[in-house]
């Protein structure tokens, strides 16, 4: 008889998950950025050939709504007063303040608007690495901004950070440069103040959850 060729199954790899990841076990989320405790900020520096100017804004608010399941539909605005730029020099302060820089009187705020997000990576379990595109606002003027964001995702650990509270904390990390000349900042110079404003975000934004019923005491 003529010999059968025995039937050879073969096993497909796996696609890459993350099990018992963030994404399958949370829903949208609205992560509000502006931080009871007062440690979120942004980092300035122009890196001028003359005269490099530093320096820090706290002012932030805003609101971001992330869903680990979808990260691509991350939305919302992210808001800076524009009053609480500052730096170690108190004369420089009032100079970034006035109406030829910031002209906070006129503008009193720096927004970001998130429209839509291009790519998305993610890198760990609760680690997403985005390309957004959204809108610049700063003195006034709205141009388009593309920049690569840091997203971490933090379930439950909201108490770790403001003791007694429970919910779930986003990380946004982002780097990126604008031009001082596209929003009508300090015309010219550029010898004594660079063009480029580099910016560092290191924030933290928190989603408050109801604590869970205090049981009673007949057990139900």
């Amino acid at each position: 008889m003529p010999r059968v060729p025995r039937m050879r199954f073969v096993r497909l790899a796996a696609p890459l998950v993350f099990v018992g990841s963030a994404a399958a076990l949370a829903e949208p989320l609205s992560f509000d950025f502006k931080d009871p405790k007062g440690v979120n900020t942004i980092t300035f520096l122009l890196d001028s050939l003359l005269e490099p100017i530093a320096g820090i804004a706290s002012g932030i608010s805003g609101t971001v709504t992330f869903d680990p399941a979808s990260p691509k539909s991350v939305s919302g605005k992210l808001v800076v007063a524009a009053d609480s730029l500052h730096t170690e020099n108190a004369q420089m302060k009032k100079v970034l303040h006035g109406p030829d820089w910031l002209d906070v009187q006129k503008h009193p705020t720096i927004e970001f608007t998130f429209k839509d997000v291009k790519e998305v990576k993610q890198t760990s379990e609760s680690a997403w690495e985005l390309q957004v595109a959204g809108d610049f606002t700063c003195r006034g003027a709205t141009k388009p901004l593309s920049a690569a964001v840091r997203l971490n995702y933090l379930r439950d650990k909201l108490g770790s950070r403001l003791k007694g509270k429970n919910g779930d904390l986003l990380v946004l990390r982002s780097d990126f440069v604008i031009k001082r000349s596209d929003y009508g900042i300090k015309p010219g110079g550029n010898d004594v103040v660079a063009d480029e404003i580099q910016l560092r975000v290191s924030i933290v934004g928190s989603a408050v959850k109801e604590s869970p019923a205090a049981p009673t005491g007949d057990g139900k």
